[in-house]
């Protein structure tokens, strides 16, 4: 009996420690999403912005995010914002699919995010702007219902550990209450930011880059341009090979701008190529980088071995006609000397 009692305070010390643990590891690996405002209310046919947020545990990074946003159906989403998302790279932009209610996206930090930074008086958590539209008007059911604005399941979001851990993830939803008082469309808080909107996306850089784990190793671009007022709508790409550069002209119909999003894999994989991105806010404005690949990095283009090839049997055939003239002439001289000599 007396033995029993260390081996029982063992035993119990032993689950306390083992608890904490348990329990210090699951905070210190914690994420939270949450959306700002918690609760609103619209009216009739207005929107209403809620900004979808992150917080981490002190010291804890992350950096991706891969979220499903479920609304019920009797409210809206009618656009996303990502002109202030600590997101840069996005594996999938955000996309709103009305038959399910829901908004899916997927995106990263490459340097990491590790949370607001000590003494910022600014918010700089977002990673999306959400925009809900109330309908215009119902017929019968419940006065002012509540919309509920959740996250799906497979919403999860990843360390920046070098080892793509799956972080704890805790959610908060949002409630929108839906009243029953006519908004006012013209005067719509969305819509006026976009029309108010007058200045193009900032600056940015193209990276030029290639990973063997990523697109099979072929060279890819990543880019990111922010908006801090309606928020980039999207990207567009032009690859202008070296040898057309002086045709390409602002505005002209046939210039091929692809429709994309970052990173985008490269079609001239020679890099014989000058490389537009054009980023377009949700208010049209635009704003257009350019970057021209390393000539250490180029190799020789389809075109260029073409025309090679064209040059080199160029050169063969004048080559073969100098030397039949030459040879032609010396024939003809050796016959005019035959027949003098007879």
């Amino acid at each position: 009996m007396l033995r029993s009692i260390p081996t029982v305070l063992f035993r119990a010390l032993f689950i306390i420690v083992t608890s904490f643990i348990a329990f210090y590891a699951t905070v210190a690996d914690a994420a939270f999403l949450y959306f700002d405002p918690q609760e609103s209310e619209v009216y009739r046919g207005d929107t209403v912005s809620l900004n979808l947020r992150i917080d981490t545990d002190e010291g804890e990074c992350i950096n991706t995010i891969d979220g499903v946003v479920h609304y019920d159906e009797v409210i809206r989403a009618v656009d996303v914002s990502r002109g202030e998302s600590i997101l840069s790279v996005w594996l999938e932009p955000p996309v709103i699919d009305e038959e399910l209610n829901t908004i899916s996206f997927a995106g990263g930090i490459p340097g990491g995010y590790c949370g607001r930074i000590p003494g910022d008086p600014k918010l700089s958590n977002v990673v999306l702007k959400i925009i809900l539209r109330s309908p215009g008007f119902t017929v019968g059911g419940e006065s002012s219902p509540t919309a509920t604005v959740s996250f799906g399941q497979d919403t999860q979001v990843l360390l920046h550990d070098g080892f793509g851990t799956q972080a704890q993830l805790n959610t908060q939803d949002a409630h929108v209450i839906l009243s029953d008082k006519a908004g006012n469309i013209p005067d719509d808080d969305w819509r006026g930011e976009i029309i108010d909107d007058d200045e193009k996306p900032s600056d940015f850089p193209i990276t030029l880059t290639s990973d063997d784990t990523a697109f099979s190793g072929d060279y890819f671009i990543v880019f990111n341009a922010l908006d801090k007022q309606s928020g980039i709508d999207h990207y567009e790409v032009f690859e202008e090979p070296f040898s057309e550069f002086w045709s390409f002209s602002w505005g002209a119909a046939d210039t091929p701008w692809i429709h994309t999003d970052s990173p985008y894999v490269l079609e001239d994989q020679t890099l014989n190529s000058t490389i537009w991105v054009k980023a377009i806010d949700k208010a049209g404005n635009e704003s257009v980088s350019k970057l021209i690949p390393d000539q250490a990095l180029q190799t020789i283009s389809h075109n260029k071995r073409i025309m090679y090839t064209f040059i080199g049997g160029l050169i063969i055939v004048l080559l073969g006609i100098v030397v039949y003239v030459l040879w032609s002439r010396k024939q003809k001289t050796a016959v005019d000397k035959e027949q003098y000599d007879e």
